[in-house]
């Protein structure tokens, strides 16, 4: 998917090294993400990027690295969509980007994207996305692609958007 300023790609295994450089070395950024390791090496992320690519075969696999034109194919961050929800069966969204391109509306531009794709495209009824309640700069940006806050559960903030609330 593009943008005016965005590639939204499958990621490759040669992202191997834009993942420790710009997202997974870097403690403000992978602060509330689940599933980075500690001192992230290159070989840790093609274990974890061999993960994800086999999961392409499944039709429910959504994992985008999000590439800013003016920088050719690097990965500078991701969007993913996991956890079908058991009870609602709405898709759950992911996002990380690195923190120097923080600030510029890059996130909330791939982030709208998918929402878009998935209500539009691949006609999901329903969008789920939670939020560490401390992390507040991912919650203004669920907030500016119109999802709504419904409930603080433990440590994470629910928001949704469905079908028709844009």
């Amino acid at each position: 998917m593009e943008t005016d300023r965005l590639v939204l790609r499958k990621l490759e295994r040669s992202d191997a090294q834009s993942f420790p450089d710009n997202i997974a070395a870097d403690d403000e950024v992978t602060k509330f993400l689940a599933g980075w390791p500690e001192n992230c090496t290159v070989p840790m992320v093609e274990e974890i990027l061999d993960r994800w690519i086999s999961q392409y075969s499944d039709l429910d696999c959504y994992n985008w690295a999000i590439v800013l034109k003016e920088n050719g194919f690097e990965a500078i961050g991701q969007v993913i969509v996991f956890c079908w929800g058991e009870i609602t069966g709405a898709p759950n969204l992911g996002c990380c980007l690195g923190r120097r391109w923080w600030n510029q509306g890059i996130m909330t531009e791939a982030l709208g994207t998918v929402i878009d794709y998935l209500l539009d495209r691949v006609g999901v009824a329903r969008i789920e996305a939670y939020c560490d309640q401390e992390n507040h700069a991912s919650q203004a940006v669920i907030e500016k692609c119109g999802m709504k806050y419904e409930i603080t559960k433990d440590w994470a903030c629910c928001y949704a958007i469905g079908h028709g609330e844009r």
